[in-house]
């Protein structure tokens, strides 16, 4: 596990960046943090570190957002909204867990039981100012 420090969006997006250098096909992230946080920032640098040039943006009233070309096809879903397991299944979660790619979860604790044990766990915790701290947990290891 690692806490890293993050001071600024910028800072947060670059860690994001640097992070899809370690993602490999079927990779699967589930962020962690309040409303935010820095989750959103995180996945957009970490859509440029994977070579996608469209604008990420935090899919909550969508629920999914997929990006594709780059090194990997990149699946950004947000549970948030959702109020059971039935409908994250519904949206077809396990296809996408089972497709070519990379999938990330923001508020994946909501229903923690639908992702693979090998689920990377990220948290996010606001501080004063534009400072986050980002815990990065080591793959099956939930950082709660």
């Amino acid at each position: 596990m690692a806490l890293i420090t993050s001071r600024s969006p910028a800072e947060t997006f670059a860690l994001g960046q640097k992070h899809a250098g370690s993602l490999r096909n079927g990779s699967v992230l589930a962020l962690v943090g309040d409303l935010g946080a820095g989750k959103t920032h995180f996945v957009k640098g970490l859509a440029a570190g994977l070579g996608h040039a469209e604008e990420v943006t935090s899919p909550t009233f969508t629920l999914l957002h997929e990006y594709a070309g780059g090194r990997l096809p990149l699946y950004h879903f947000d549970f948030y909204r959702l109020d059971s397991e039935d409908e994250a299944l519904r949206m077809g979660l396990d296809d996408y867990l089972e497709a070519t790619g990379v999938c990330v979860v923001e508020w994946g604790d909501k229903f923690p039981s639908l992702l693979p044990r090998d689920t990377q766990w990220i948290e996010f915790r606001a501080g004063p100012d534009d400072t986050r701290e980002i815990v990065l947990g080591e793959p099956g290891a939930p950082t709660q």
